[in-house]
């Protein structure tokens, strides 16, 4: 049996079932596949021990798709104010004061109502999933994966494992970084792991909801705290967060180890000073991570988008921001390519897409590379370079407050001279 579409998404994660959503709402004859079935979600249970930092920008495009209003009956917790600042101690710290090396962005100073929200993968997942179900044009297929695709010049063929076979102009690639539809479509990317693993552990800590996401930089990588929602009821005095711990595979190996009571002390004499004080964790994992960029974002009628065309260094969580920005790229010139009474495959307007994410992308895998060999090392010129750099964002809050904003979606682009900097900086060209 074969059922016709204008638009095959594989991949019903945050950014595949947003990109579905929206070509529904343009009209489009959409099918979402996934080999997960539909999140769900309970009130009373603990946080997804997997969370992101949606910008304001991202806010925007989700109350546009109808998912915010979900989001916000579920949980999702605003933070309006973002620190960072230098652990790593050393003789020339004594050239700098202290305070002048740490950095606070706010929301007041950009005006603004906040900076962002942190809220669950699950439940931006699950209000997208309703907001693709709410759709007359969209057809998510749950619990299927696909096991062969065939192009002709002038269809896509998709072959699911449980035999159903789907027909498309287009089939786009948004099922993450270890994408099967790229592979199928025989699109290479190129990557680099780096020396470093993430663990997340949910916990709960003595006191309010804070509004206030940080990040620590040590030579073996930054320690940051993500505020959640009240632990409720159960726990009247308590509030959840997120802990993200970077460091070398084996020393995470050791506190993967360790008891929850034990794992506690560790935290709560590693991490910075700012860290409330710990009363329970409930959960842990954690997760290599890697720089990786598809050679091409399209091959034939296959598109790709978020993951499973870039992933970058978590540190400031801007991976899910990056790929909902191409989404809404991509929806933009599919809708200007039917417009035009053109093939939906058709190269020109797929390459504008590419032309218009790859650059954006990269320039974010960069900064973040710099962020990541910059802070993590003891090199006394390197560690003297970052202090005043810290120093000069504290100093300079006009530029300071121009790279938020670009950060958070408020601005479309980064200040020129920011912009110029990373387009001449080395690597650039082989991301």
């Amino acid at each position: 049996m074969t059922q016709a579409y204008d638009i095959v998404v594989v991949g019903a994660g945050m950014v595949g079932a947003a990109l579905a959503t929206g070509l529904g709402q343009d009209g489009f004859r959409v099918a979402v596949v996934d080999r997960a079935p539909a999140p769900a979600f309970d009130p009373d249970t603990a946080p997804d021990i997997r969370v992101s930092a949606l910008s304001a920008g991202t806010e925007r495009y989700l109350q546009r798709l109808g998912a915010w209003p979900q989001i916000s009956a579920m949980r999702s917790t605003r933070y309006r104010r973002l620190a960072v600042w230098d652990e790593t101690r050393h003789p020339l710290s004594t050239l700098l004061p202290r305070q002048l090396t740490e950095v606070e962005f706010d929301a007041a100073n950009l005006d603004c109502a906040h900076l962002g929200h942190i809220v669950e993968n699950s439940v931006t997942q699950r209000a997208l999933w309703q907001a693709a179900e709410a759709e007359p044009g969209v057809t998510v297929l749950a619990g299927r994966g696909v096991s062969a695709l065939e192009q002709d010049p002038d269809i896509a063929t998709l072959t699911l494992d449980d035999g159903q076979r789907l027909q498309a102009q287009l089939v786009v690639g948004a099922d993450g970084g270890q994408s099967r539809v790229r592979e199928l479509a025989g699109i290479g990317i190129a990557r680099n792991q780096y020396q470093q693993q993430a663990m997340v552990i949910s916990a709960r800590y003595r006191g309010p909801v804070a509004d206030i996401t940080w990040q620590g930089f040590y030579p073996s990588g930054p320690r940051a705290f993500l505020p959640l929602h009240s632990a409720g009821e159960q726990h009247p005095d308590e509030s959840w967060a997120s802990l993200v711990w970077y460091d070398a595979p084996a020393e995470l190996a050791r506190l993967k180890a360790l008891t929850n009571t034990e794992l506690l002390a560790e935290i709560q004499r590693s991490f910075p000073p700012q860290l409330p004080a710990l009363t329970h964790i409930e959960a842990r994992a954690s997760f290599p991570i890697a720089r990786q960029h598809a050679k091409r974002y399209f091959s034939g009628r296959v598109v790709l988008a978020g993951d499973a065309a870039h992933t970058i260094n978590p540190l400031a969580g801007q991976g899910v921001n990056l790929g909902f920005q191409d989404a809404q790229c991509l929806q933009d010139q599919l809708r200007e390519a039917r417009r035009a009474g053109l093939d939906l495959a058709s190269e020109p307007w797929l390459r504008r897409y590419e032309q218009l994410r790859r650059p954006a992308n990269r320039r974010m895998m960069l900064a973040m590379d710099l962020f990541y060999h910059l802070f993590s090392n003891r090199i006394p010129p390197v560690h003297l370079l970052r202090n005043l750099g810290l120093g000069a964002a504290r100093a300079l809050p006009l530029a300071r407050n121009q790279v938020t904003r670009y950060a958070m979606g408020l601005d479309d682009q980064l200040p020129a001279a920011l912009k110029k900097l990373t387009e001449r900086l080395p690597g650039l060209g082989r991301l």
